[in-house]
């Protein structure tokens, strides 16, 4: 019999594959469990046009990345802290802080989530922050953390 996968299976496919399986597990396990339909000619139509519109969006959010890595690339973002005069910065530099100082200098709003730092920033100096903006596009920007 074949189906439509709704969901992951271990060891059989991922979601919207057809894949042929045993009469018995699709209806005793598969159906009943909600991870798969029947491979109607109906059900291949609406699994056709959902791929299609899908595909659309996801090269929507691919485009929608790459304009923003654009503004990110290479860019200075400062963020003040409170620093002793060795250097050392009282408590560290968050995500938020980042978020917050990208926001207020470039109008850009970030997921705080999104933002990887190079480790926990306790001193002061420059460092290189990485945003996995989409699965293919990433951006990089030069994150200055400099005493109040």
């Amino acid at each position: 019999m074949e189906i439509i996968l709704i969901q992951d299976v271990a060891n059989l496919g991922f979601e919207n594959d057809i894949v042929t399986v045993k009469n018995g597990y699709a209806r005793n396990f598969l159906f009943p469990q909600k991870l798969a339909i029947p491979a109607t000619e109906s059900n291949r139509k609406v699994l056709a046009e959902n791929l299609k519109q899908k595909a659309h969006k996801l090269a929507q959010q691919k485009t929608d990345a790459e304009a923003l890595a654009a503004k990110l690339n290479d860019i200075n973002v400062e963020v003040k802290v409170k620093a002793s005069a060795e250097g050392s910065v009282y408590g560290s530099v968050t995500a938020q802080q980042v978020v917050e100082a990208l926001k207020d200098a470039y109008q850009i709003e970030l997921d705080r989530k999104k933002i990887s730092l190079p480790g926990t920033i306790k001193e002061l100096g420059q460092f290189k922050v990485a945003v996995p903006l989409h699965k293919e596009v990433k951006a990089e920007f030069n994150l200055n953390v400099v005493a109040e």
